[in-house]
């Protein structure tokens, strides 16, 4: 009889499916295990669903977030303690990437976490819970060893990605998931990590600034497997970095291309990346589905964004701009407002910019969001010298809303005009029904002068159009 691996996704305002759950699931022995993936998210009772298949596991395995995800990761680990206490707990992902002692101390329903990439790690826990055997050998994992005493062991190298490349997309409902989103978009990464230094990022501290791939024939293989059995539409590509070398970007598209296939595809891109693709290259693209990219900007000042470390300059910025126009390339450019010591130069400049990019281009899009210190960056260290205090425990931390708040550093005046503007920028600039095209007139007149006293516009819209808060 094969032993159950249970693995837990928390519950979130998204649906993207759980590559992390996927990718640690599918290296896993089948003929020895059998793995188990409830989503907090697809599941109505998701504990009943556990409890369904407790008698045979070997460890309960959860992948958590910084913010609310963890609040639900602590409700569901506590609940599946109190069922099955001597059940191994283990947690992986990004925040225990970054606090792999302090959720150990906070929290003693969790008996192991896993720093880093985490397939080749979580693949030897499994085998030495089910074997019975010391912790002590495992690579780039935190536990309590039999005195309770909180041990750390060395960390694993990253490891390449196309060792584990195959992932098993049967472990999960992927209807479902299509059901969710409203569309058959299929989730893939075929990267890891992240070769640059953006100081307020925490992927150099994580990944150390390395970065591995699948190759490009084992990707559009992998895909047109995919797509024969799922009849997917559109592929997100989750890649932090996906444009980093160029000769393989543009080999994946040719391969699709070449094998006919028929899908369109959203990924990544760094300005400096995108620069250095030829006007063919992006054709290439095009061809074969790029539909949509995310370019990071950050900040409307040259002298910010060198602040920043983005390794990026503004004309690289409008050079890809400039091409996503020609080639009608939907875009998002992020931007981040509210550092410490920002100044209202820097300011200016990026208000300018966002207005400048959002006039190019119906599909160009410019979320603004308001620094957050994040443990792990450079920046973060440097107001944490001056006395900005992090939350201190992962209760505190799963109270960390990255996304809906500002930091000390924004004044309520500040706050107030960032937030009208970001209303007024979205009904400006993207396609409105008839309806609202006296209202969208108006909000142009308000971005370009900067003036949003008098509201109305926005206060009616909140006042109708409820929408779920992101964190």
């Amino acid at each position: 009889m094969k032993k159950t691996v249970l693995l837990y996704n928390p519950k979130a305002v998204f649906f993207d499916m759980p590559l992390a759950l996927l990718a640690i699931g599918s290296v896993l022995d089948s003929e020895k295990y059998e793995v188990i993936i409830i989503d907090g998210r697809i599941e109505e009772r998701p504990i009943e669903k556990i409890k369904e298949y407790l008698v045979n596991a070997v460890c309960f395995g959860v992948t958590v977030l910084t913010g609310s995800p963890i609040k639900d990761a602590l409700y569901v680990t506590g609940e599946v303690k109190k069922m099955h206490s001597k059940l191994p707990v283990i947690w992986g992902g990004w925040h225990t990437s970054l606090f792999s002692e302090q959720t150990l101390r906070d929290e003693k329903n969790i008996d192991i976490t896993v720093q880093g990439q985490g397939e080749q790690t979580f693949k030897e826990l499994v085998e030495i819970i089910s074997n019975n055997q010391s912790l002590s050998s495992v690579k780039g994992i935190c536990y309590r060893n039999e005195i309770n005493q909180i041990v750390r062991n060395p960390p694993r190298t990253i490891v390449p990605m196309d060792t584990f490349a195959d992932v098993n997309y049967d472990l999960i409902d992927v209807e479902k998931y299509f059901q969710k989103k409203g569309k058959r978009q299929l989730d893939y990464i075929s990267s890891t990590g992240c070769h640059f230094r953006c100081t307020f990022c925490a992927d150099p501290f994580v990944y150390e600034r390395k970065w591995t791939a699948i190759s490009a024939e084992f990707m559009v293989d992998k895909l047109e497997q995919l797509q024969k059995k799922y009849s997917f539409t559109d592929v997100n590509l989750q890649d932090e970095t996906y444009f980093t070398f160029r000769n393989r970007v543009v080999e994946i598209a040719q391969r699709i291309i070449d094998k006919n296939l028929k899908f369109s595809w959203a990924a990544t891109m760094r300005a400096d990346q995108g620069a250095r693709l030829s006007d063919t290259d992006f054709e290439t693209c095009v061809a074969s589905g790029l539909r949509r990219l995310l370019i990071g900007v950050e900040s409307g000042s040259q002298e910010m964004m060198d602040w920043l470390k983005k390794d990026i300059k503004m004309e690289q910025v409008y050079l890809c701009a400039e091409r996503c126009k020609k080639h009608n390339i939907a875009v998002i450019f992020p931007f981040i407002v509210g550092f410490p010591e920002e100044s209202a130069q820097s300011v200016t400049a990026t208000i300018n910019m966002v207005n400048e990019l959002n006039q190019m281009h119906p599909s160009f899009s410019t979320p603004i969001f308001y620094f957050k210190p994040y443990p792990g960056s450079t920046i973060t260290d440097e107001v944490v010298k001056k006395g900005y205090t992090l939350p201190q425990t992962i209760q505190e931390w799963s109270d960390f809303d990255y996304i809906g708040s500002s930091g000390p550093w924004v004044s309520k005046e500040k706050y107030d005009f960032f937030e009208n503007f970001k209303f007024y920028l979205k009904l400006a600039y993207t396609n409105q029904k008839l309806v609202f095209k006296p209202i969208q007139y108006i909000a142009r007149f308000r971005c370009g002068a900067n003036f949003f006293k008098f509201s109305i516009e926005k206060k009616l819209f909140e006042m109708f159009f409820k929408k779920e808060k992101l964190s």
